[in-house]
């Protein structure tokens, strides 16, 4: 068995304690999630990474991904 919990419901998952995921922040603008995911840990550095990028598989606790898709302005030559 796991030592980290999963409850979608509460939105969160915890490892020791410690909130390890932000399920509730999909949807947000990566500056929103930013500001939460530094709030409840401040110790770490965040990534931010087209999904679907092929990314390294090291577990680092140091480390945040956020994975975005969305284009936010129309794209422009110029």
């Amino acid at each position: 068995m796991s030592s980290g919990t999963s409850n979608l419901t509460e939105g969160s998952t915890t490892t020791g304690g410690e909130k390890t995921s932000w399920p509730e922040l999909v949807g947000k603008s990566v500056e929103e999630a930013k500001k939460v995911i530094l709030k409840d840990k401040p110790e770490v550095k965040i990534i931010v990474v087209p999904a679907g990028s092929i990314v390294t598989m090291d577990y680092r606790t140091d480390r945040v991904r956020l994975f975005v898709d969305t284009v936010v302005e129309v794209p422009i030559v110029g």
